[in-house]
């Protein structure tokens, strides 16, 4: 955004150089994270979404285009944690459950499943309300809001993040154990 903002009052071709810059600079650091032993399918994926940005951009002749790939993959993740908490999955323990130390112990625990459902709920807004923030911002062409709106988005993270913990905590009976203790259904089949 910063190359197309300072050549675009002056140069045709604005945006064609910022497309070129976000491909390099995307295989640049996806070949830095590589280097430092991160997740290939992460770099891929962070690689994929750029290409797709610059495709949508170069297709429509739009800067603000090449934000529509943080929109699907929105309102991609918030169907993800539907469909999760539909199919007693939820994806807040999927997540939540290998790093508190339980593995997916916690399906066992009708307490825990009830508990990461209700918290995932908080997921489902937060990639809705992000989706409904970029979509004006990229009917107008806003780009500064839009490079702002990553900044904004990582402040609603955190209050997600807030707000999923003190709803898990609230599901939780103050007789069980909590997070870090799944309690094995005696229904259950699982081993």
């Amino acid at each position: 955004m910063a190359v197309y903002s300072a050549l675009s009052s002056s140069n045709e071709d604005a945006l064609t150089y910022a497309i070129v810059a976000a491909l390099i600079l995307a295989v640049f650091f996806g070949g830095w994270r590589l280097l430092e032993r991160k997740r290939p399918t992460r770099v891929l994926g962070a690689i994929v979404v750029v290409a797709l940005g610059a495709y949508f951009a170069a297709r429509t002749g739009s800067a603000a285009a090449f934000f529509w790939p943080r929109v699907l993959l929105n309102v991609l993740s918030a169907l993800a944690f539907v469909i999760g908490n539909f199919v007693r999955w939820p994806l807040l323990g999927v997540i939540v459950g290998p790093i508190m130390g339980t593995g997916m112990r916690w399906r066992r625990d009708p307490v825990l499943v009830r508990a990461y459902s209700r918290g995932s709920w908080l997921w489902v807004l937060l990639n809705l309300v992000r989706a409904a923030i970029l979509l004006p911002l990229i009917a107008n062409d806003a780009l500064w809001g839009l490079a702002a709106s990553g900044a904004f988005f990582y402040i609603l993270v955190i209050g997600t993040i807030l707000g999923s913990w003190f709803i898990m905590k609230r599901a939780i009976p103050a007789d069980h154990p909590g997070l870090r203790h799944p309690v094995r259904d005696p229904k259950s089949r699982d081993e």
